[in-house]
């Protein structure tokens, strides 16, 4: 008795290596000869594959109130938002929609999923180092002066060393360089 699999490799090695005539290879597994097309083009059967994407026709021409519903639920307080279910609710009473609550909700959960945000948490390892130069505003001798700021943090213990210098420049770079491995007591990997 054959396995899907077996059967599948059988019919492969019957036509492919063996050379038997496809018709009595159909015939004798009472397979169609689009099926046997099929076998023959994949080395394993390939599973289902959906031709095109179902349309989703009751909620079809409720997408856009939804989308206005949410847009303007962005607005008031968490607790102030609409539910799913009252999404459902209004589209029913206000706007005649006919169909289910299901299809609502997976419409709101997957325009839900899109606005996420998405957060990578960062892992760094003792010793290693990070550099930048910022730019600040400060008060000199009663005046306003744009300044250049060196910061270099130790991400691991989150230390951080800033320094103040006149502009941005390799000089300045080095410079904040010395500073902050003196400040640490030593130089990051």
């Amino acid at each position: 008795m054959f396995t899907d699999m077996d059967k599948w490799a059988e019919i492969r090695r019957l036509v492919l290596v063996e050379g038997e005539s496809k018709r009595s290879v159909c015939s004798q597994f009472e397979i169609h000869w689009d099926t046997l097309k099929k076998i023959l083009e994949h080395s394993e059967p390939p599973g289902y594959r959906l031709g095109k994407p179902r349309t989703k026709r009751k909620i079809e021409p409720s997408l856009e109130t939804i989308d206005q519903i949410l847009q303007q639920d962005k607005s008031v307080h968490r607790k102030q938002r609409h539910t799913k279910r009252r999404i459902f609710e209004r589209l029913r009473d206000e706007h005649g929609y006919l169909g289910g609550y299901t299809a609502v909700k997976e419409v709101v959960r997957e325009r839900e999923r899109q606005g996420r945000e998405v957060f990578m948490p960062l892992i760094h390892a003792p010793g290693e180092a990070q550099v930048d130069f910022g730019f600040a505003d400060i008060i000199h001798d009663g005046q306003t002066t744009k300044v250049a700021l060196f910061v270099m943090t130790l991400l691991y213990s989150d230390a951080v060393f800033c320094c103040v210098f006149p502009r941005e420049c390799t000089e300045a770079f080095m410079e904040g360089h010395r500073r902050a491995f003196a400040f640490f007591g030593g130089v990051p990997t």
